[in-house]
């Protein structure tokens, strides 16, 4: 039971981690061509549209440009997850970034999308995983930990 709680941790920062990265993967095609099953856009172009419908309440001609910065945010924070370096700061703009998600979309589409994606949950996830003591098999954890004196790394 002592490594449960580790274990949970390394879960939640893996799933947040692949989730943001396959999302990116879907609207650069790697998922498959637009239309398929299982695929939500296909490519940038219908990402562009959805991004547009995500957020009504914005001026049409912001659509590239939030798509371009939500993808930027979603690889940069997602490869921090998955590998652990910086997790702390990369959990709570995670949080943060979903949060501004399912925002958009309660408001863009009314609360049943946002809680049918289960968006709030995963801010939720990544607001609990910033909170975190510590992250376990990660490049912060190899980073912070103690060496022995006369170490070829001190």
């Amino acid at each position: 039971m002592k490594n449960q709680p580790r274990l949970v941790v390394l879960f939640a920062r893996l799933a947040l981690g692949t989730s943001l990265l396959s999302a990116v993967a879907d609207r650069l095609g790697l998922w498959g061509p637009p239309g398929e099953p299982r695929v939500s856009w296909g490519d940038w172009a219908h990402f562009v549209t959805y991004t547009a419908q995500v957020n009504s309440f914005a001026p049409l001609s912001w659509a590239p440009a939030l798509a371009g910065l939500a993808t930027v945010l979603e690889v940069v924070l997602g490869g921090c997850l998955l590998l652990g370096a910086g997790t702390r700061g990369a959990a709570a703009w995670t949080g943060l970034l979903l949060l501004a998600f399912a925002l958009a979309m309660t408001l863009s589409f009314g609360p049943k999308p946002a809680l049918n994606y289960s968006v709030w949950v995963a801010a939720g996830a990544a607001g609990l995983l910033a909170s975190a003591p510590d992250y376990a098999w990660s490049i912060d954890a190899w980073r912070t930990r103690p060496r022995a004196r006369g170490s070829v790394l001190d």
